[in-house]
């Protein structure tokens, strides 16, 4: 690719890029540039959110370029500040090995493993000596600390941070130095962190690193960024029936941002299908399930993105089940595996007695992920995402809850 070509590619969902014109010098040398990633494994699993900045590392390692993916497990235990209104808890070494090795399984999805520099930040900040870290801290001030949006609210909220906090920026500042870093890339929330880097780099005598900041993905519903916690996920381990149904069920307008920061789709490819969105000229239905498909078969493989699509269509399409379906709770003991067909149809209101449920099983109006229950004996599995269908208009959406008795 020709620099142009290239800033075209790097340019691609980013919000900022500081400095653009720190970059170009950097790709100018013709040599590969070291890709500084950093991130503590503070939680086990990872959704999309979590791999706009993989996608990114994924266009620089194609363009030839060195991937410093560096698993925290040495600031893990003090834990990222970053837009927290508390202290973290601190998490022992145990829990974060165990975090480390589900995420590397994701991770190196996206990634070339082979292409990949994995390095553990306890490697070097393990070995320093007390004198190492008072030369540390005396590389940034209090005041520079202190103009971090997160501590500033907590003093006026007269809520404690604590001193392992303040030293988070610095410490994630020596990673950049020990490795020499060319670039930095996370999300917005991580642009403090990112310029401690540069000034800390700079106090070493080292050229500093330019910054590439993306943004933060919004969940399902399209308003508030995705998390696990806010239930508008899609996880990675997911299962691929519910990850297709789930990008299935985001809006158009949020399909393009998928697009954009998540698909593989080259660039000029990408603006026409934005132009076509635009001008109404086609029907996004087909290009939501393309993006489905790639983003299922990234992580499970393309057999069961086909056999994901091939339900959907079963079940949405063909079916005119509407794509928003409200939710019911189904409760369970915990000795049971399965339920009663009967037992479903009662607890959802569709039936008041066995009778009533039987009738309907008996006139063919009932209905799981598209298929006609014919046998009043049938046993339901305790599988949250299922579709229940009543008649020709009640659909709903089944999970399940172990009773807390």
């Amino acid at each position: 690719m020709t620099l142009e070509e290239q800033l075209k590619e790097i340019r691609r969902g980013t919000v900022d890029i500081l400095t653009e014109e720190e970059l170009v010098k950097k790709l100018k040398q013709n040599r590969p540039l070291n890709i500084k990633f950093g991130v503590d494994p503070t939680a086990p699993d990872i959704h999309l959110g979590h791999t706009v900045p993989l996608q990114k590392l994924k266009q620089f390692q194609d363009l030839g370029h060195r991937i410093q993916l560096i698993i925290g497990d040495y600031t893990a235990m003090i834990g990222d500040p970053s837009g927290r209104s508390e202290t973290r808890p601190t998490l022992s070494r145990e829990e974060i090995e165990r975090n480390m090795e589900t995420y590397q399984k994701q991770v190196f999805k996206v990634l070339d493993q082979d292409r990949t520099e994995l390095l553990y930040n306890s490697t070097w900040l393990e070995q320093f000596s007390g004198t190492d870290m008072i030369q540390l801290c005396s590389r940034y001030t209090v005041q520079q600390l202190l103009q971090r949006r997160d501590f500033n609210e907590r003093i006026k909220q007269n809520k404690p941070i604590s001193v392992t906090e303040l030293l988070y920026p610095l410490l994630v500042g020596y990673d950049s130095v020990h490795l020499n870093s060319d670039i930095e890339i996370g999300g917005t929330d991580q642009l403090f962190n990112f310029m401690a880097s540069r000034e800390i780099q700079k106090s070493y005598d080292q050229e500093p690193e330019a910054i590439i900041t993306l943004p933060l993905l919004e969940g399902t519903g399209g308003v508030k960024k995705m998390s696990k916690s806010l239930g508008n996920a899609i996880g990675v381990n997911d299962d691929p029936n519910d990850m297709y149904g789930k990008i299935m069920s985001i809006s158009d307008d949020l399909m393009l941002k998928y697009y954009e920061l998540l698909s593989e789709t080259p660039l000029e490819e990408f603006q026409e299908i934005k132009a076509a969105i635009a001008s109404e000229s086609v029907n996004p239905m087909g290009y939501k399930q393309r993006l489905a498909r790639e983003i299922v078969s990234r992580y499970h493989g393309q057999n069961f993105a086909v056999s994901a699509e091939e339900r959907f269509n079963r079940i949405h399409r063909k079916r005119d089940t509407p794509n928003q379906l409200e939710e019911e709770v189904i409760k369970y003991s915990a000795s049971e595996r399965e339920l009663p067909i009967l037992t479903v149809l009662r607890q959802i209101g569709r039936a008041k007695s066995n009778g009533e449920a039987r009738r309907l099983i008996e006139q063919g109006g009932v209905r799981l992920d598209g298929e006609v229950i014919s046998d009043v004996g049938y046993s339901v599995s305790l599988k949250d995402g299922q579709i229940v269908q009543v008649g020709k208009r009640y659909f709903r959406k089944l999970r399940y809850e172990k009773n807390s008795s």
